[in-house]
């Protein structure tokens, strides 16, 4: 296994620091979980996933318990099904998922509490961009090349290397990516839709018709906010837009952070963001508390046909149908979802995209077991999938529509997903890039144009990246990675 022989000095500060690069300081808890109230595979799933056994590596686990800290349970939970990559770890491996219970305002400062401790978790996701590069940069994080059992250049790997090869850190990869994911899909009520008398976005999507001005027009027309109606809501909406153009705001390439505020692909959406912003089409979380509408609840708004649409990633749909009730009616068929609209002027539908995988916390005591889960979900990917979609009909109640919709976010996240990687820097630079996003569409108003957003910014977008460019090189010059 490949060990991590940075420089010490200032690690500890820096995981003391790490906790304020996610959304807040928070509470925090180092409780460890073990039980579940989820549902099980059935005899026949069982059956199927078993049968995949003999494409892994046999090899003994010398420690069976494998620690994964997050916000959530990677085990079943609250009615959700059992992934079908944990039961092959356990029948393969005798392997168990221990979980390390944090929050998601605490989970940085928990990691690093562990590892100062000497108790390092084993593994945390990266779907939440928000690991690279900084974790490379500050030792959180291993790389995961030279880890015994993983051969991520292997055939198995061989869909997402690509993924894994654009953002390495000191010629090193550091997150393993299963799948790329959409960041963003465009949720919104077909029966809003119906009673308003508008196209179907999903079928405007399929003749290719699904643009910025469709998107505008129907956001303009039924946003009433003197009657609580509202175009568009949730946390993220202004980053879904703004990656319809195909370029990031911040880039990363051939191991340095790039500044795309200035591109003209991105100067266009961001003009076309302002038009939005001006019409005022937005939930104004500033009169609830800095929430989206009710109690912040993701879904909430469309599910009572006041809100259009809500940019979220497809993780807020797959999951037990008590949790999905805010979006609307999931058995009437009333939820359903598109990409974000494509740019009138390209042929091409850019979508927000994250890497669906694993990072390995530094000083991980199970190795061996990160890899061989890893192999696992991999394996498990493409043979399991029958499995993954009759979840989401059976269990979660989805359509034919959504699992065909569905499939089509996904391929297009490996030909045009866009990776923001902004969130990954620094928690100062968090606080900037804040204020860049939302600059053409604040909520609440006051909106500014993209081109008094980079004078009143740029430089200090700039100032950190070089300065964050300067610090990698700096690690990747004085920091040794031992093979032994």
């Amino acid at each position: 296994m490949a060990k991590a022989r940075k420089l010490i000095a200032g690690f500890s500060a820096f995981l003391l620091a790490a906790g304020m690069t996610a959304c807040g300081s928070g509470t925090t808890s180092g409780d460890s979980k073990t039980d579940s109230t989820g549902k099980e595979l059935n005899d026949e799933q069982k059956e199927q996933v078993a049968s995949l056994e003999d494409q892994l590596e046999d090899f003994e686990l010398e420690n069976k318990e494998l620690k994964w800290i997050a916000h959530y349970d990677i085990n079943p939970y609250d009615g959700a099904v059992k992934d079908p990559a944990i039961e092959l770890f356990e029948k393969k491996y005798g392997g168990k998922i221990k979980w390390v219970q944090t929050t998601w305002d605490g989970r940085y400062t928990d990691i690093a509490t562990h590892v100062m401790s000497g108790d390092s978790p084993d593994f945390f996701p990266s779907s939440d961009s928000d690991t690279f590069p900084i974790g490379a940069i500050k030792g959180m994080f291993q790389p995961v090349d030279g880890i015994d059992h993983l051969d991520l250049d292997s055939e198995l790997w061989a869909d997402t290397v690509d993924t894994m090869n654009k953002f390495k850190f000191g010629g090193q990869r550091y997150i393993v990516v299963i799948y790329n994911a959409p960041g963003y899909v465009c949720v919104y009520n077909r029966k809003t839709m119906e009673d308003n008398g508008y196209d179907d976005p999903a079928e405007l999507y399929y003749n290719n018709e699904w643009t910025w001005d469709k998107f505008y027009d129907m956001c303009v027309d039924f946003t009433d906010q003197e009657n609580d109606k509202c175009g568009i809501d949730g946390y993220g909406y202004t980053n879904a837009i703004s990656d319809t153009c195909g370029v990031p705001i911040i880039g990363y390439e051939d191991g340095k952070l790039i500044n795309n505020m200035k591109d003209p692909a991105v100067e266009k959406v961001q003009n076309f963001m302002y038009e939005l912003g001006k019409n005022n089409i937005m939930f104004d979380r500033s009169t609830n508390n800095w929430y989206t509408r009710g109690d912040g609840t993701t879904g909430f708004g469309l599910g009572t046909y006041q809100t259009l649409f809500i940019p979220v990633g497809l993780w807020a749909l797959e999951v037990p149908l008590a949790t999905t009730e805010p979006f609307g009616d999931m058995e009437a068929g009333e939820i359903m979802f598109c990409p974000m609209p494509r740019d009138p002027d390209s042929d091409t539908y850019y979508i927000t995209s994250r890497m669906e995988g694993y990072v390995m916390v530094r000083n991980a005591p199970n190795p061996d077991g990160f890899a061989a889960f890893m192999n696992c979900c991999m394996v498990c990917r493409d043979s399991t999938k029958n499995i993954k979609e009759d979840t989401l009909v059976n269990e979660y109640k989805w359509n034919q529509d959504m699992i065909d919709m569905r499939n089509e976010v996904l391929e297009l996240c490996n030909t045009h997903g866009v990776f923001e990687i902004q969130n990954g820097v620094s928690s100062e630079f968090n606080g900037v890039m804040n204020n860049v996003t939302q600059a053409t569409m604040v909520t609440g108003g006051n909106s500014e144009t993209w081109t008094q957003c980079c004078e009143e910014y740029g430089t200090v977008v700039d100032f950190i990246i070089g300065e964050t460019n300067d610090k990698m090189k700096d690690v990747m010059e004085t920091g040794e990675f031992d093979e032994s």
